[in-house]
């Protein structure tokens, strides 16, 4: 009763944590204005996380660039398990316009396992909000399994 209890009140409130691996910003402002009172994620329990060690859902805008992919991997290796992992945008699925740079690694799911890919360039806030509502649900069963 008391773990079902536990996964009962941590699915009312995943944690975000934002990673920007490169992108140019197009998709970072729409995931800020979901946290605006206008679409208000926040209604839903959603909170931007200042540390990974903090975070439910990690979620990665703009291609994997050289520099950024190392980083990357140490701070999704600092998120606590369960935990989901959502691309935002074109950028970590494809490259989209940077593909082909020197300095563009691969595409997001080469290096971490990707539950959740938002589709766009760049994306609208009402699809950010479902993708993180997938997310979500991803989130509450990965926990369910964990604590049985």
């Amino acid at each position: 009763m008391f773990k079902k209890m536990i996964i009962n009140s941590m699915a009312k409130s995943p944690w975000l944590f934002h990673v920007n691996t490169g992108s140019c910003n197009g998709c970072d402002i729409e995931l800020v204005a979901c946290l605006t009172p206008r679409f208000d994620v926040e209604r839903f329990g959603f909170k931007l996380a200042g540390s990974p060690r903090h975070a439910d859902i990690v979620v990665v805008s703009g291609p994997v660039t050289s520099q950024s992919k190392e980083r990357l991997i140490r701070i999704l290796d600092q998120v606590p398990e369960p935990r989901v992992v959502v691309s935002l945008g074109s950028c970590p699925r494809s490259g989209n316009v940077f593909k082909g740079s020197y300095s563009v690694e691969a595409p997001l799911e080469d290096f971490v396992h990707v539950d959740v890919s938002i589709a766009g360039c760049a994306v609208r806030p009402q699809t950010v909000i479902d993708g993180l509502y997938q997310a979500t649900q991803i989130l509450k069963a990965k926990r369910e399994a964990m604590y049985k």
